[in-house]
């Protein structure tokens, strides 16, 4: 997504914290009763409800929205094959991240050896 606010479809989210169903089903281009259906589908979307029962997108639940949209209606998958896909997609996600955790653990490791190194004075040779 870029920094405007604009997905990779060219669809512009609006800029603010919670969406209403109506106005996720117009961002996304489908019906809210499929916006419903897509909740009992795929586990990554579940808007949360405020007092009154209404469902509140935030934006991460529209750009899910978005990505199932583009799975079912432009890529053809099934229901199943977009779950799977949506879930291959998460895992490669969470593994990256704990790449990048156990990279910078051990950046910061390096460096502290490098400070020892550099602190002791050089061993004298005879």
């Amino acid at each position: 997504m870029s920094e405007n606010g604009e997905t990779e479809l060219g669809i512009e989210i609006p800029d603010k914290m919670f969406f209403k169903i109506r106005e996720v089903a117009q961002i996304v281009g489908v019906k809210q009763h499929v916006l419903r259906y897509w909740e009992t589908e795929f586990t990554s979307l579940s808007p949360k409800k405020n007092r009154n029962g209404q469902r509140l997108y935030t934006r991460k639940d529209v750009q899910c929205a978005l990505e199932i949209r583009r799975l079912l209606h432009v890529e053809r998958f099934s229901i199943a094959g977009a779950r799977q896909r949506l879930k291959k997609k998460r895992d490669q996600s969470t593994r990256k991240k704990s790449l990048q955790s156990a990279r910078d653990d051990l950046a910061e490791a390096l460096g502290i050896l490098d400070k020892d190194v550099i602190g002791q004075a050089p061993a004298q040779v005879e």
